[in-house]
């Protein structure tokens, strides 16, 4: 417990945190009072937190990030409510913030190198591992993403666009996002191209949502790949069940195995498993697929800071293979490939607040989780949410929206086409979800 109370002695701040360790002593730390601002987004008021087993205090401290994490998913800590592990995790890291990343990360030269060292390993993603990596994260149960996703299933920010996030529904911002990022597209429906429609390729499709979207709202042909077996089999449903299934197809494929020629590229959520030892691969291939008049975009969790890696919890038992880049790896290893880069985006705490509503309706389904998987099934998962939110919220992480050309005349000469076309896709609403039309989901079923 030594440790433990000179790092929490130090870090807290503001507030009240009263650790009970498995002996039964209390430790107190912080002022008191609910002196902390109200956008650390946690509930106020002084947090108690229980160690129940002798070896907690020492595996929290030798490692936090994961130490932490796999103390409450072994039940070592418990949080007492009114209060949650969401609740903790932000409390927490709101009063780190003030030490600098480095009070959450390795301690020593030697052992943060080592971790960097195996991060760098694990973002090895050749063909065999990227699959077996897609199908650790997304090929769970589709009665898991049911619960805690909107009715799209996007599994990617969503786009808040006002000021107070409790205004506007998870399903509403997930469809305004797909509006803001079609419209960076810059597709033409048929009539405007000659009368043939677009050639859209939508690397990592997830469970299809936006390939559907822009087949919806430009009439053109979308073809969706990913790595998930049973992702992929979604997506063939709901096109099948949609009937159009003959312009929006979905392939069981790595991206570096497709072939052909296209007008626009997408890639929501891809970029982070792709592996930074991958990227010159990744724009050399993208580059050759696209047609010399078209656009890419790129949607992906950011650092707004420089290079770093992956932390060894998400890597173990989240994200396998994953990694968050840097601005400046993204720029720097595509235009080496004769990528143009004509828009960024910082996205800056959209994230924080999707992830807070995945949290609450993970947390309100509760029950049915504990039955698809188990107890520490659960608790892994609120803290992955609760991790991230506070990656995005109380850390340096953004979501980047990267556009591409290969020829600066592939798009207007400025920014008002985004917000003028992300209007009009707005307007003309949704694609019908299939789940709560009888004839679709019948269909689907």
């Amino acid at each position: 417990m030594y440790l433990l109370d000179k790092f929490l002695s130090k870090a807290i701040q503001h507030g009240r945190l009263t650790v009970t360790n498995h002996d039964g002593r209390e430790y107190c730390y912080g002022p008191g009072g609910a002196d902390y601002p109200p956008e650390v987004g946690g509930r106020p008021g002084p947090i108690r937190i229980r160690l129940t087993h002798r070896k907690a205090a020492h595996h929290i401290v030798r490692y936090p990030q994961l130490g932490a994490g796999e103390a409450f998913m072994r039940g070592w800590l418990e949080v007492e409510e009114p209060h949650d592990i969401r609740d903790m995790v932000l409390f927490v890291t709101m009063n780190a913030k003030r030490l600098g990343d480095a009070a959450l990360k390795p301690k020593g030269r030697l052992q943060t190198a080592l971790q960097r060292a195996v991060a760098k390993l694990d973002g090895i993603n050749m063909r065999g591992s990227a699959r077996k990596n897609a199908e650790h994260t997304y090929n769970l149960t589709r009665e898991l993403y049911e619960r805690f996703l909107d009715e799209d299933r996007q599994y990617t920010m969503a786009y808040y666009r006002e000021d107070d996030p409790s205004a506007t529904s998870l399903e509403q911002a997930q469809m305004d996002k797909k509006a803001h990022l079609a419209a960076k597209l810059c597709l033409k429906r048929p009539e405007d191209n000659g009368g043939k429609p677009m050639q859209v390729l939508d690397i990592g499709c997830g469970w299809g949502g936006f390939a559907l979207y822009l087949h919806q709202m430009y009439d053109c042909e979308v073809t969706g790949v990913a790595l998930a077996p049973d992702q992929i089999a979604f997506c063939k449903e709901r096109a099948k069940a949609a009937g159009v299934e003959d312009k929006v197809k979905f392939a069981l494929m790595d991206y570096r195995d497709v072939e052909g020629e296209f007008d626009r590229i997408s890639s929501v959520g891809l970029l982070e498993h792709v592996g930074t030892i991958h990227y010159p691969q990744f724009y050399e291939h993208t580059h050759r697929l696209l047609k010399p008049d078209g656009v890419m975009i790129s949607h992906c969790c950011g650092r707004a800071g420089p290079p770093g890696f992956t932390d060894a919890w998400t890597r173990k038992y989240i994200f396998p293979g994953g990694y968050i880049p840097a601005l400046s790896e993204l720029v720097t290893q595509s235009e080496k490939f004769g990528w143009q880069v004509m828009d960024v985006e910082a996205m800056r705490f959209h994230y924080c607040w999707t992830l807070k509503e995945w949290y609450e309706r993970t947390v309100m389904h509760r029950e049915e989780i504990t039955a698809m998987y188990d107890e520490q099934f659960y608790r892994m998962w609120l803290f992955y949410l609760a991790g991230a939110e506070q990656s995005f919220r109380n850390g340096t992480l953004v979501n980047w929206q990267v556009q591409y050309v290969k020829d600066r005349a592939a798009i207007p000469m400025t920014r008002e086409y985004i917000h003028e076309e992300s209007a009009r896709l707005r307007e003309r609403g949704e694609v019908p979800d299939w789940r709560f039309d009888p004839a679709l989901r019948e269909a689907a079923e």
